[in-house]
């Protein structure tokens, strides 16, 4: 696979107006005297663009194609995730921690608002980790190389299909401490079912992550979530964090202006 050099406007890290850069999709890219080649495996280059990496990362290139992020086949093999793996592995873990709740005697009204809690609940760590976590601003080696894994990949590859979902193996891992959270907070009968709904919630949040960048929506309401999350690709990408609801871009005041103000054009 090759990437070929072409003219595409881009969003500045710090602005809404555009700029015109005739390097992002070019095979290399330099920043403080060091070159990234799109066309080697990237995750151990990007640290070493230090303070440049944030403006470079975001700057993204709007293609399909998938690039490579290591010279190992099976940890490239890790990194790449079809996004109908993600139902098919979790919801059958949401139906038995679900289930676990009612064996353990709570009634199936309390199975169904302990599921939509779980899933109100997801959306604000949704918010908080994609606005704390993911875009957290990084400048060392390590710092750049971990944040690229984590979501500056999808940032400089937002279209890239394969690495738009969580892979379920770094999932599982993730889990185990919101269990324990969740585990010391609830009663012993709650906990299965509040961790499901919780579960639940992060399905229907990678589904529709995907859905927003490849789907084609004919609700009005989907159209105006994917126009929704591909501002925050591409337009202003410090603003507009949730994905699958605003609701907490309006509560901590990071909704994006609906319209790029004529000065700033």
């Amino acid at each position: 696979m090759k990437f070929e050099s072409c003219r595409l406007p881009f969003v500045s890290r710090q602005e809404s107006k555009p700029h015109c850069c005739e390097c992002i999709c070019c095979v290399k890219m330099f920043a403080e005297g060091f070159t990234v080649d799109l066309n080697k495996p990237l995750v151990f280059q990007v640290g070493h663009l230090g303070e440049a990496y944030q403006e470079w990362v975001h700057q993204p290139i709007a293609t399909k194609e998938s690039p490579r992020f290591f010279e190992s086949d099976f940890l490239e093999f890790l990194t790449r995730t079809r996004w109908w793996v993600i139902p098919l592995v979790w919801l059958p873990v949401v139906g038995w921690f679900i289930s676990r709740s009612l064996i353990l005697g709570c009634t199936v009204l309390e199975l169904f608002l302990m599921t939509l809690f779980g899933i109100f609940v997801w959306t604000l760590l949704e918010y908080i980790l994609h606005r704390f976590l993911f875009h957290i601003q990084t400048k060392t080696y390590w710092g750049n190389t971990i944040h690229y894994l984590l979501h500056g990949c999808h940032h400089k590859h937002p279209m890239d299909g394969l690495r738009l979902v969580f892979p379920p193996a770094a999932t599982a891992v993730l889990l185990f401490p919101f269990w324990s959270l969740i585990k010391s907070l609830a009663t012993p009968a709650t906990t299965p079912g509040l961790f499901g709904g919780g579960l639940l919630g992060y399905v229907l949040y990678d589904i529709t992550h995907y859905y927003v960048h490849h789907g084609h929506p004919t609700s009005n309401m989907i159209k105006n979530l994917k126009k929704y999350h591909l501002n925050h690709h591409f337009r202003i990408q410090n603003k507009g964090f949730g994905i699958t609801s605003s609701i907490w871009d309006k509560v901590f005041g990071t909704l994006p202006p609906s319209k790029v103000s004529k000065k700033s054009l």
